[in-house]
């Protein structure tokens, strides 16, 4: 298995509709993917992915409570962490959660990190783990980081 690629996003204004039109880009290429955040974000892009365009349908489901008919059938799945599923598919997206306590069962882990400053320094650890773990990590700065 190649070596897990980390890409972190930072400076992001709004991370919920961030991870929202990622999530649509990642699914009109056919991507598989889990996305991991905390609880109040977590319900803030399961709303986002039913609003975020009146013309688009973005199958996404919440774990745990998903059988494995449904999870085979749904190409976008949301958890509070990475561990959530076995086997997890090839892309994780962390939008302000803990690390993967495994990130090597991903091939590709992509960061959202907003702007405020707990955000940020929590986005600074992760980075320094990934570092640490002797991961290759790149880095995006968002929009609003540039102002």
């Amino acid at each position: 298995m190649a070596q897990t690629a980390v890409e972190f996003h930072t400076g992001i204004g709004d991370c919920a509709v961030y991870a929202c039109r990622l999530l649509r880009k990642a699914y009109r290429r056919g991507t598989r993917l889990l996305l991991t955040a905390p609880p109040a974000r977590l319900a803030e892009i399961d709303r986002g992915l039913w609003v975020l365009d009146e013309r688009d349908f973005i199958p996404h489901l919440r774990l745990p409570a998903a059988d494995a008919g449904r999870l085979a059938r749904t190409p976008i799945w949301l958890a509070e962490h990475a561990d959530a599923v076995d086997p997890a598919p090839a892309l994780l997206v962390n939008v302000g959660a803990g690390a993967p306590a495994r990130p090597a069962a991903f091939e590709r882990l992509i960061e959202i990190v907003g702007l405020e400053p707990d955000e940020v320094e929590r986005g600074r650890a992760r980075w320094r783990a990934y570092r640490a773990a002797q991961l290759p990590v790149t880095h995006h700065v968002g929009l609003a980081a540039r102002d």
